[in-house]
């Protein structure tokens, strides 16, 4: 079963190696720390000096990411399966993918022990068929890098007998600590979910208030320390804590309005049946089975009705309670399997609970292969890379939508720098240029381009400089290919014909100059 978890976190890396801006902080940084180090007298090459964001964030998963990708890396590169920064890219994205894997595996142990090892197994089968988590959890979103610490408490929190009514003391202290120091240095958020698990804990008497303070006084401390000396260092400016700064700036200020509001009801009407799919009312019936079960669900409920106060909603700020929701749903579904098949009601409830399950996974396929086609900047990068492989001197310009759907500095492989096992190409020499805001006059004007990746050709190709290349399509939308004469002729389409269709278009262009 976790090898099932493994595997599936893995194969959406793999299928979809490109990542999009909101990435791309983490994963530049990570590139950053494995390619210069963190010492200062390389901190002046690293992207945030460039492209700093909106806001500054901690760097403390990227560090971590990349000293547990250099040793893999160069186990990779030495049995032949590394010898691109693209590679290495997926390399990253597998270690991430692997720790969030771990802590999910974790917690069907948990599942096991708990409700026995048959809803363990549908807790695996239920996080699987989703498509959000599995997909994300090789990502280098902030969330991603909370998503590990955040199982590991609830591990430590829930991990106990099955009529056990207690946890240990070490445990709850452990889960505690681990919850706070998420909060305090990779996503504030946190701080909503740790609220009603600690109320919760108080009111069980799991732990004493006066131990509950001094557990969260002592770990904030140290986080805060912890985030506030390497931050600073690395960003250059002091004191610096990025999640305070991060709430200054979205909460007291109300600058993530700019980014959209939602209604007040959006977390659990929208974005809360987007990430659990058909988990969701199985996970209704499994509280109303099972008070342990309830008990499990009430903290994630309050949380998400604290942080739906907050204008700016996105389904990532929520995805930390996806596991609590599975363990309910895994425990609806047992019982709905676990009926007598003699009976109606029995194979009734045993069907739904599969047609659920297949739904999970219809849609997770859907979904997975429109991902694979919407990075149409990695691709458009990959592409110009081999395309031009043995060409000296080039200098290509990519465009805003390049670079945020997948070009990103792991693609730039012909030019420095690159890891020590890494052995680089002959070519070496080139320029990627990132240069925001220029107009196809600018570009035109700037002779040491030879290429340029963009959104539009007409306009390049009318003045006689360039030439199209090449062209790089992306995904669209998805469309009914039912044929006319009503449902019933839906039997009738072949084989090899889908009643499903992607359809893509053309979304970037890759340009040489002629003159």
């Amino acid at each position: 079963m976790d090898l099932l978890l493994l595997a599936t976190s893995w194969a959406h890396v793999l299928l979809a190696p490109y990542t999009k801006v909101e990435e791309s902080f983490n994963l530049h940084a990570t590139h950053d720390v494995l390619m210069y180090g963190v010492g200062r007298d390389n901190l002046y090459k690293f992207d945030h000096n460039t492209f700093p964001g909106a806001v500054p964030r901690t760097f403390i998963g990227s560090i971590l990411l990349a000293w547990l990708t250099s040793p893999v890396a160069y186990v990779a590169s030495q049995w032949g399966l590394l010898s691109t920064k693209l590679d290495l890219q997926i390399a990253v994205r597998l270690v991430l993918a692997t720790l969030n894997a771990t802590g999910f595996m974790l917690i069907r142990r948990t599942v096991c022990r708990r409700f026995g090892r048959p809803t363990g197994l549908i807790y695996v089968l239920l996080t699987c068929s989703q498509f959000h988590l599995p997909f994300w959890m090789g990502r280098t979103l902030p969330n991603m890098f909370a998503l590990f610490p955040v199982n590991l408490g609830f591990y430590a929190l829930y991990d106990r007998a099955p009529q056990s009514q207690y946890p240990t003391r070490r445990s709850v202290d452990v889960a505690f600590s681990l919850l706070t120091f998420t909060a305090v240095v990779f996503r504030s958020e946190v701080a909503l979910l740790l609220a009603p698990l600690a109320i919760q804990a108080l009111l069980l008497r799991h732990i004493s208030f006066m131990r509950l303070i001094r557990i969260g006084f002592l770990s904030g401390m140290l986080s805060i320390a912890l985030t506030v000396t390497i931050d600073s260092y690395l960003w250059n400016q002091w004191p610096l804590w990025p999640e305070l700064y991060g709430i200054y700036f979205n909460v007291y200020q109300g600058k993530s309005s700019d980014w959209g509001t939602s209604p007040l009801h959006a977390y659990f009407l929208s974005h809360l049946p987007k990430l659990l799919l058909g988990s969701l009312p199985l996970a209704v019936l499994g509280a109303a089975l099972d008070n342990r079960v309830r008990a499990l669900i009430h903290p994630p409920v309050l949380f998400i009705v604290l942080i739906s106060c907050l204008g700016h909603k996105e389904w990532r700020f929520i995805i930390y309670v996806v596991p609590l929701f599975n363990i309910a749903a895994a425990r609806g579904a047992w019982w709905m399997v676990s009926r007598r098949k003699g009976g109606l009601f029995g194979r009734m409830t045993f069907l739904a609970a599969v047609g659920i399950l297949a739904l999970n996974y219809a849609i997770t396929i859907v979904s997975t292969r429109a991902s694979m086609a919407n990075y149409p900047g990695g691709s458009a990068l990959a592409t110009f890379n081999d395309q031009y492989a043995h060409q000296h001197a080039v200098q290509v310009h990519i465009s805003n939508l390049a670079a945020q759907t997948g070009a990103s500095l792991f693609l730039q492989n012909h030019s420095p720098p690159y890891i020590p096992s890494m052995i680089a190409p002959a070519t070496n020499d080139w320029v990627y240029n990132k240069t925001e805001n220029l107009s196809p006059r600018d570009l035109t004007k700037s002779t040491p381009l030879t290429h340029l990746i963009t959104e539009s050709s007409v306009e390049f190709i009318r003045t006689g400089r360039w030439k199209l290349v090449d062209s790089v399509q992306g995904f669209s939308r998805w469309k009914w290919n039912l044929p006319r004469g009503g449902t019933a002729k839906v039997l009738e389409v072949p084989l090899r014909l889908s009643v499903l269709e992607m359809e893509t278009n053309h979304q970037l262009y890759i340009l040489e100059r002629t003159k």
